[in-house]
């Protein structure tokens, strides 16, 4: 067991991110066994779920003439703008079957604002309207962090570099994540993780 001052996040193992889903990372659910192991090993595992309503903002679908992957300016900033998934209550938004979802203590949903998209576990896309992460794991002593899950490039990599500008100890087991790998997305994210302090782990 690792120390009590250390939480697993798993991020968005939703079936929308897995093979056959609508946005769907190649091999994705390929993890799901190891996510399970290792949440053994924690006392305190949170799951950060996907949870837009129907029509979010990022959804290509309300944009007329763009496309899946198009990129369009938000009041934040650039937004690249995804296939519809995990719209609120649908089959797509719930967790992998196979995930253990028992050993949760927290469950996290993200993306609920209609005009702001919501990658990080700790920040909407505006990097400012927080999702109350941060206030949970202080009150509860939690200061180290291990991520795991989907995507590596986009969900992963956000929220692992807010929790090290939030002053917590990051790590990402790359072993236990897949990524979308957007136009060298990944190698960026890898990159731009190891700068913010970010401890990139194989396992």
């Amino acid at each position: 067991m690792t120390t009590p001052d250390t939480a697993l996040i798993v991020i968005d193992m939703q079936r929308d991110f897995c093979p056959g889903g609508a946005l769907a990372v190649e091999r994705g659910d390929d993890i799901v066994p190891g996510i399970n192991a290792l949440m053994a090993e924690f006392d305190t595992v949170i799951l950060t779920q996907d949870w837009h309503p129907a029509g979010h903002s990022s959804f290509a679908s309300s944009h007329d003439g763009k496309a899946p992957f198009d990129t369009v300016q938000m009041p934040y900033g650039t937004q690249v703008l995804w296939p519809d998934h995990c719209v609120q209550g649908g089959h797509g938004a719930g967790f992998h079957p196979d995930l253990t979802v028992d050993r949760a203590a927290m469950i996290l949903r993200k993306g609920m604002n209609p005009a702001i998209d919501s990658y990080s576990a700790f920040f909407e896309n505006d990097q400012s309207t927080v999702t109350g992460l941060e206030g949970y794991l202080r009150a509860r002593g939690i200061t180290r962090l291990v991520f795991v899950g989907l995507a590596t490039d986009f969900c992963v990599a956000w929220s692992a570099m807010d929790a090290a500008r939030l002053g917590f100890e990051a790590t990402v087991r790359l072993d236990l994540c897949r990524a979308i790998d957007l136009d060298g997305s990944l190698d960026a994210a890898i990159t731009n993780m190891r700068d913010a302090g970010v401890h990139i782990s194989q396992g």
